[in-house]
Parts: structure tokens; sequence; C-alpha cells
């Protein structure tokens, strides 16, 4: 029993995952850790060099998995991505959303443009790869997608306006997909990490941010991009993970659970 029940549990065999982000720090690992529990991984992303890199590292561990460019502000470019997948594995079981940029632009300061485009990649962009691909996944009658929501999402985060508001908008959206095709065997959640010290929040990361991140958070460090994997592993797997749905899986040390 024991070590067989928890790899049947939790074992992606036979699976194809698509990993939009999957070129960045945390969905690589995300992807990473798809891989190493069975999944095929399309790593989906738009530097070729990074997405070698991350294929690279998969195959080194004997896993499977392949690069896809895509432009998530195209509906085409992610209709392709199906096709492309589909071509090749005949069937999509996971889905990471995970594609987001991040801006430090004062609240007085930010322009339509800008708030336009950000929202525009972490948001519009979430709900058409949930479009595209949940159509697919609700002909199979099955399929889990996991949308990386932020800490900024459940409560406003000062310096981040726009990404705070367009990850919100995330957490409610995946919610409402969730409701809308739990009966039809797709499952929607939401991955929620804490401080990472991702690409995107380098820029932010002052000495004086990291004292107060550390002062609400009782583990008193950033987390590290493989400490993602098991919530992913549980949101992905069919076997472990069958009446998952809606949930806002937050992975951050306690941050969220901390007042004074």
């Amino acid at each position: 029993m024991g070590m067989s029940f928890v790899e049947d549990l939790f074992s992606l065999k036979g699976q194809t995952a698509v990993v939009i982000g999957g070129t960045g720090v945390l969905c690589g690992e995300m992807a990473t850790g798809l891989a190493k529990a069975g999944a095929k991984v399309a790593i989906v992303g738009r530097s070729e060099e990074k997405g070698a890199k991350r294929v690279a590292a998969i195959e080194a561990l004997g896993g499977e998995a392949f690069f896809v460019a895509a432009d998530v502000a195209s509906r085409e470019s992610l209709t392709e991505l199906l096709n492309t997948v589909l071509e090749r594995e005949g069937k999509i079981d996971i889905l990471v959303n995970g594609a987001g940029v991040n801006s430090p632009t004062p609240v007085l300061d930010i322009t339509d443009e800008e708030f336009s485009r950000i929202l525009d990649i972490n948001l519009s962009a979430v709900l058409r790869s949930c479009q595209i691909f949940g159509a697919q996944m609700l002909k199979q009658g099955r399929g889990s997608i996991i949308n990386v929501g932020s800490i900024s999402g459940l409560g406003p985060l000062s310096r981040v306006f726009t990404y705070s508001a367009s990850k919100a908008a995330v957490h409610n959206l995946s919610k409402n997909l969730a409701r809308e095709w739990a009966e039809q065997g797709v499952r929607v959640n939401t991955l929620v990490p804490g401080f990472f010290p991702a690409e995107q929040n380098r820029k932010v990361l002052t000495e004086d941010r990291v004292a107060a991140i550390m002062g609400h958070t009782p583990a008193n460090r950033f987390g590290d991009a493989d400490e993602l994997i098991g919530s992913t592993l549980l949101l992905a797997s069919h076997a472990a993970g069958s009446f998952v749905t809606g949930v806002e899986m937050i992975v951050d040390g306690g941050f969220s659970a901390m007042s004074i």
C-alpha cells in the first residue's frame, strides 16, 4: 500500500498539461512539478530561450515537455496553441494560467493605457484562455484549470495598484467559472502565492519593503518556487482533487492569517 496509494492519488501519467507563463520562475517550477508527476507539459510563453531552458531542465529529470510560443493578448494565438497541443497529444487535462505583468506606478500617475494593458494581460487573457481551453475540456467531460492569483487579490497590496485589482478579478472570475462548469466535470481553482521573489516583483522589493513583508509573514521568509508544487498537484490531480473546485489555495507562509 503506502507509496503506491500516494502515487496513484497524485499521478498525472498519461495526462497533458499546458502551462501558460511556464517560461517564468513560479510557473516554470509548477510545470516541472507537473512533469515529475508524469504529465506531458507544454511550456508556453514568448521567450523561446527561456522555454528551451525549462524544457531541458524537465527532460534532465526524466520528464516530458515541449515549448510552444504564444501571445496571451491574441485570441488567435491562444486558439493556435490549443490546436498545436491537441494535434500533438489529443487532449488537454490541465491548464495553468500564469502569465502576468506588474507595475509600481503611483495611483494618480496610472494612465488609461497602462491600466488597460495590465488588465488585458492579467485578466482578459485569463478569460480568453479559459474560454478557449474550457470549451475543449467541456467536450472531453473533464479538466482542471488552475488560475494563478495573488495574495494581493485577497487584500489590496500597496504599490501594485493595478496588479492587485486585476488579480482580485481573477479570483472572482475563477469562482464564477467553477460554479458554471462543476457539473460537467471541469474544475477551476486559484493558486494564490504569497511573497516569492519572482522577476516581476524584484523592482519593488526595496529594503523597507522587504522588512514590511517579513513583519507580516509568520514564516519570516520568502517562499521558494518549488513550494508551489504540492498545491499544484492537488489541484491538478483528478484523483486527489476531484471534488475541489472554486477554491483559493493559499501558499503564503501565513501572510493572509496575520493581523497585528
